[in-house]
């Protein structure tokens, strides 16, 4: 699996998977047509050109589109992360490696200190998905100016807020690559 850069010729693979109705409801910005989608991906990528935004294409083992993963609202180092797969890609592990590169990009490339994730509470699946991950925490009370801040909507719905830092991925990323290496032994240095 791979994640590359957005680009409109992935769009209708896109639009057929986004419309699910187990899809749908959950994506942040809601086209009412394929015309629709097409242009607000021609939107995303000038976005990213400003700077505003990071958005690659999640393509599966044979290059097929089969969603995406976003940030949103960069400020500070700081962005909202917002992801979303087609329905026939759910539960098959995408969800947690497109997040892995997508972090390393971010904090290892674009140099984002925090990645922030605001889930609807009835939307079971993000957050055990997101409380799977372990250098994930709650940030409900350790950020509450943004907690309250994305509770105050004219939507109504409520949200979680969880966050990951680059400290915290990075002393996972070195964990996890030391076990994979495992240790040098004094001779073989």
């Amino acid at each position: 699996m791979l994640l590359k850069k957005r680009d409109l010729s992935d769009c209708q693979a896109l639009y057929s998977l986004l419309t699910h109705p187990d899809v749908f409801p959950f994506i942040r910005h809601k086209p009412n047509s394929y015309e629709e989608f097409l242009f607000m991906t021609k939107q995303t990528i000038e976005a990213e050109e400003r700077g505003e935004m990071i958005s690659r294409t999640i393509v599966d083992e044979w290059d097929r589109p089969i969603g995406t993963i976003n940030l949103y609202d960069i400020e500070n180092g700081a962005g909202f992360l917002g992801t979303w797969l087609g329905k026939p890609y759910h539960g098959k592990g995408y969800n947690i490696l497109a997040k892995e590169l997508f972090f390393e990009e971010l904090f290892f490339v674009q140099n984002m200190e925090t990645v922030l994730l605001r889930i609807r509470l009835e939307n079971i699946r993000s957050q055990k998905a997101a409380e799977k991950i372990p250098y994930v925490t709650l940030a409900n009370q350790s950020r509450p100016s943004i907690y309250k801040a994305i509770n105050e909507n004219p939507s109504g719905y409520r949200y979680n807020l969880y966050e990951i830092t680059k400290d915290a991925y990075s002393l996972y990323y070195k964990k996890n690559n030391a076990q994979v290496q495992g240790p040098i032994h004094p001779l073989e240095a």
